[in-house]
């Protein structure tokens, strides 16, 4: 687990980031029979390893303590056996989140608050390991500059938290060049058919209830939806007009 150099800005950390995420991602799906066999209960603790070069390992942990770097979780050969596949690929996933969060932020230690902020930023805006894993984000690849063309016409929502937290619709057009994690609501359901989130079409959410609709299910347009401050579903309107 050397490195030749200890990343140092936050362009620097977030490509140390991408790497080992990069390599465990692999691990837990292109690679994942073999990840699977290496992970033998009856061998001693085992960890999963994602390194800079974008490599995996399966093996035993730092012998020095503190280790060079923060360790990832202790022991997952353990479960492997006593748990279904699938889910014990999704724990070992959360917890890869977890180590790949503690490295990045463990190399940031110097950074200001600044920068630790726009680091953090540029890890979120990609989806987590266990997000990949369990199928609720699909790898996305880098946007290029043709990719407007592909979706030219489709609208997007972006998601804008205001001071308080809550979650605000601003629908934006693919065309004008805006950019979004359209998947960050994959797993929503419209709260009028019940169908599954999809980017190419246009979602309005409600600021009462905080469901989230097809725009054609609830009758707004993006065109409309420009032009309303505080958006309310049909059952919130009917619930506030009743004496």
């Amino acid at each position: 687990m050397q490195m030749a150099s200890t990343p140092r800005t936050v362009e620097e950390i977030f490509k140390d980031y991408t790497a080992r995420r990069t390599a465990i991602v692999r691990a837990l799906s292109q690679d994942v029979d073999e990840f699977y066999g290496l992970c033998d209960p009856d061998k001693e603790n085992l960890c999963l390893y994602g390194h800079p070069n974008e490599t995996w390992e399966v093996t035993l942990p730092a012998e020095e303590v503190p280790p060079e770097l923060p360790e990832p979780a202790l022991g997952i050969n353990f479960a492997r056996d006593g748990m279904n596949r699938r889910d014990w690929l999704s724990l070992v996933a959360v917890h890869s989140d977890s180590w790949l969060l503690s490295v990045a932020f463990y190399l940031g230690a110097r950074l200001n608050r600044n920068e630790r902020k726009r680091l953090f930023g540029l890890i979120n805006d990609l989806p987590t390991v266990f997000e990949v894993v369990t199928e609720r984000k699909p790898v996305k690849d880098k946007p290029t500059a043709d990719s407007g063309s592909k979706s030219r016409g489709s609208t997007k929502v972006s998601v804008v938290r205001s001071s308080d937290g809550q979650v605000k619709s601003n629908p934006k057009f693919a065309d004008e060049g805006y950019e979004e994690e359209d998947d960050e609501h994959s797993e929503t359901l419209c709260g009028s058919c019940g169908g599954n989130y999809n980017a190419d079409e246009f979602w309005i959410g409600c600021d009462i209830c905080e469901r989230w609709f097809h725009g054609k299910c609830v009758k707004i347009t993006p065109a409309k939806a420009e032009s309303i401050k505080q958006y309310k579903c049909p059952s919130c309107s009917l619930r506030r007009g009743r004496p």
